[in-house]
């Protein structure tokens, strides 16, 4: 094999590049260290997988303090609520962004590393992940109706309005999603998964996915473990696509379809600017109650039918870790 084949083969398994320039994951020996500084913060590749994630959770939290103080002052008091929640979805999508942006300068690493390749944007893979998206909350719905848990009344909005509104909640939920599966996927999956592995680090990050949702108005314990399920999912086909472009676009259509087209409560809130009248009759175990139907039943039917569907279509292990170098299914 000639050098700069063993170069690319170097680089490819997450070894010092191919310029031979050490960086903050692929790194000399360090004889110059102290023994005991030298094990607990650095290991064979360099700075070891723990620090460089709290290194990035810490850049966040910075930035996610000083973006709030902009906010607070640049934001007119009288700004529509609505406006004001999307702006502040923009700064939970640059907060989980640039610290890996930064991250990846500082690891040598390209960004779409981290499970957002800029060649797949907006490709096949996010209009797929949307149409199952749509199409599994379709299911969901229809069953709930069938089992007489959920009824349609009315349009409730009219005209141009019914544009509008289908506009800005699909932009709403596509900031959302790139936030939520950035942050809980993207960089924290990949250098956690350096650590632990793949699935050890889906479980914990799908649990801390449930808890962030405890806070929401409305919310109960079976949608909290709905919303993990699904995190757990969302791994899955991370896992499977090697990219996190399926989810983005399974997240925007599910929380899409779920607050604006077929206007039922999202994670315990029912939004303004929905496009039906609808209602939730029937117990809680099937409707979801104040949570809505992310915590009925039947979602954890819908979503092992749609793992499974995905596990017999997507069938090849596509993502890729440093620390990871012989994948499994």
């Amino acid at each position: 094999m000639s050098e700069p084949e063993k170069n690319a083969d170097s680089e490819a398994a997450g070894h010092t590049p191919a310029n031979g320039t050490p960086s903050l994951s692929q790194a000399e020996p360090r004889p110059w260290l102290p023994r005991h500084i030298d094990q607990a913060f650095l290991g064979q590749d360099g700075l070891r997988s723990g620090w460089r994630l709290l290194l990035y959770l810490a850049i966040r939290k910075g930035l996610l303090l000083l973006l709030g103080v902009v906010v607070y002052w640049a934001v007119p008091p009288d700004m529509l609520p609505l406006w004001a929640d999307l702006i502040i979805e923009f700064v939970m999508l640059i907060v989980a962004l640039a610290p890996a942006f930064l991250l990846a300068r500082l690891e040598e690493r390209p960004f779409g590393a981290y499970g957002l390749p800029a060649g797949q944007a907006f490709g096949k893979l996010f209009f797929v992940g949307a149409a199952w998206g749509l199409g599994a909350l379709t299911v969901l719905l229809f069953a709930l109706h069938g089992a007489g848990g959920f009824e349609v009344d009315r349009l409730a909005l009219h005209g141009a309005r019914i544009v509008k509104f289908a506009g800005f909640w699909g932009l709403y939920f596509l900031v959302v999603s790139f936030a939520e599966e950035f942050y809980l996927r993207g960089y924290t999956q990949f250098t956690l998964t350096e650590a632990i592995g793949f699935w050890p680090s889906a479980v914990v990050l799908s649990v801390l996915f449930a808890y962030l949702h405890w806070r929401n108005p409305g919310e109960n314990f079976a949608g909290l473990l709905g919303a993990g399920v699904i995190g757990l999912f969302f791994c899955l086909t991370l896992r499977r696509t090697g990219s996190l472009w399926f989810a983005v676009g399974f997240h925007t259509a599910w929380d899409w379809g779920e607050t604006y087209f077929y206007s039922v409560p999202d994670s315990g809130s029912l939004a303004p600017g929905h496009l039906l009248r609808t209602s939730l009759p029937g117990p809680g175990w099937l409707t979801g109650g104040s949570a809505g139907p992310e915590a009925s039943a039947l979602l954890f039917v819908v979503i092992a039918l749609s793992a499974l569907a995905f596990d017999r279509i997507y069938r090849e292990v596509k993502y890729r870790s440093p620390g990871e170098l012989t994948p499994g299914a």
